[in-house]
């Protein structure tokens, strides 16, 4: 039994174990590097997005159904109201439009 810093009792490393051990020391200077890529990416697609647009969307059970979330894409019948440029956007094909009120929404 060892105490604080002390050595380990019994250690039956390989040889040139330490070259095989993985650091990440180059973490925070990865993390500043993507988000400066993003900040890039951004300012080269300025009006754009720089995702594909998705539909606002409720959420379904009563505990969450006041929080309004990004959905899976529109619907075709959604595109169709719109009748706007769908570049960019999302199709959902499995969601289908179940209530007057999201289509009324699309058209304000």
């Amino acid at each position: 039994m060892h105490f604080r810093n002390q050595v380990i009792p019994g250690n039956h490393f390989h040889k040139k174990w330490q070259q095989h051990v993985k650091t990440w020391f180059d973490q925070p200077a990865k993390k500043a590097r993507r988000s400066k890529l993003r900040l890039k990416k951004a300012r080269e697609i300025a009006p754009r997005p720089l995702g594909l647009l998705r539909s606002v969307v409720r959420c379904p059970t009563i505990r969450y159904n006041k929080k309004v979330r990004a959905g899976r894409g529109f619907t075709i019948q959604e595109l169709k109201v719109r009748e706007a440029d769908t570049r960019g956007m999302t199709v959902g094909g499995d969601d289908r439009n179940l209530c007057v009120r999201v289509i009324d929404r699309l058209i304000d």
